[in-house]
């Protein structure tokens, strides 16, 4: 089968399983400029799918850097209201959201990091209704990749750039599982396989998971009453099931704001803002922040946990095995979507309100009374290895190996 005809393929395994397009759906693409045959595949698929209207949003990293280094922090700071109504008015009239994750980790390399934080706020507080309504699964949404140069010359540095495109495809197309005969079917088996570890977590409702490696990583994380694990194929509000990752090989909650405690060592590169964070570590006291070194990105760092008060606060606990087909591969991404479904992780930041029983439902304040996260941020962050060690504590003190080896214990 050619690459276009894989393409095309793609685009339709991502409207029909990412977002489950229905007929008359409007669907907003975010897409960086680099990567527009893709967002014009799935553009084709969702109008074949029965979609009333596809709009797309093009980013250019390039362009952007051009802008952060000649403009004050002031003018990056305003975000005009015709550029967030852009997604919040398609997010309030329920469309539903394809964006394609391929930006160059090193984009922003020595733009100042103040900026950049400026930038990322900004952002995040104009588009506080689309992010909330996406994360409260009220829309469906879905993020997925395809190469570009810039990042799979940074994957693969020893390869010519055709070479490294050719690399990066090939490994895509696997693990979002492309490559096979029927595609949807082979997520659906997926989803199944992901839904049994859920209920085996969601039978046990532990109340603290305790994780341990030769890292350095020994950290209690205290799980709130209702919270439910969730993975694979999730819930609209209004009934449609829909992917939001692809790939994915996590399941995940979110923790009790306040009952985080002790040392966490990153297992993988973070790339924040065109910028990479890279071997760090933070400990916690009563769900906070209150240490944190790196080794490289340590100001980027800062500035991300410096996002408001709440960022300093975790929002999800994603347990991911070590054999699985990101892992596998042995690859380093660079890219938050790969890296996160090959390890275990965290992230700082908002909570998905739909882990918390009737959280979809609740107020910020109601979310808040029950130990809830809320922040403008949501950033994941790999902490898996193949020694990490997690035990579940049930409601009756009972100790459960939930991860032993860096894999499932069961």
């Amino acid at each position: 089968m050619s690459e276009n005809q894989m393409l095309k393929k793609y685009a339709t395994l991502a409207v029909k399983m990412g977002v489950n397009i229905q007929t008359h759906d409007t669907l907003v693409i975010n897409s960086p400029i680099d990567c527009s045959e893709f967002a014009r595949a799935i553009a084709t698929a969702a109008y074949k799918e029965g979609a009333k209207n596809v709009v797309v949003h093009y980013n250019d990293q390039k362009m952007q850097k051009i802008i952060l280094n000649n403009s004050s922090i002031e003018t990056l700071s305003d975000v005009p209201n015709w550029v967030s109504e852009s997604y919040n008015s398609y997010a309030r009239d329920g469309a539903n959201f394809i964006s394609i994750s391929s930006s160059d980790p090193d984009a922003f390399k020595g733009v100042p990091v103040e900026k950049i934080a400026a930038t990322q706020k900004a952002k995040q507080l104009a588009l506080k209704e689309y992010y909330e309504k996406a994360m409260s699964n009220k829309v469906r949404w879905c993020v997925l990749s395809v190469p570009s140069e810039a990042w799979a010359s940074k994957i693969f540095p020893e390869l010519t750039i055709e070479e490294a495109m050719e690399k990066l495809w090939s490994v895509i197309f696997s693990v979002v599982r492309v490559d096979t005969e029927d595609p949807v079917e082979a997520w659906v088996n997926h989803n199944k396989n992901l839904n049994q570890k859920i209920s085996f977590l969601n039978r046990n409702s532990f109340e603290t998971l305790h994780y341990k490696n030769n890292k350095g990583t020994n950290l209690t994380v205290e799980l709130p009453t209702g919270h439910l694990w969730l993975g694979g194929g999730e819930k609209s509000t209004s009934g449609i099931e829909f992917n939001a990752n692809m790939p994915t090989e996590e399941v995940f909650t979110l923790p009790k704001r306040d009952g985080v405690n002790g040392r966490v060592v990153s297992s993988k590169p973070l790339s924040y803002g065109g910028n990479l964070i890279n071997d760090f570590s933070l400990t916690f006291k009563d769900g906070k922040v209150i240490d944190f070194s790196a080794k490289e990105g340590g100001d980027v760092l800062k500035q991300l946990l410096d996002s408001d008060e709440s960022a300093k606060y975790l929002g999800e606990v994603a347990l991911v095995p070590m054999d699985s087909p990101i892992s596998n591969s042995g690859i380093v991404f660079y890219n938050t979507l790969f890296d996160e479904n090959a390890a275990c992780h965290f992230a700082f930041g908002k909570a998905y309100p739909c882990c918390l029983a009737g959280g979809t439902e609740m107020t910020d304040e109601e979310l808040a009374k029950n130990n809830v996260n809320n922040s403008i941020i949501h950033v994941d962050f790999m902490i898996g290895t193949d020694d990490l060690e997690i035990t579940g504590i049930t409601k009756n003190k009972d100790s459960v190996t939930i991860f032993k080896n860096g894999n499932w214990a069961f």
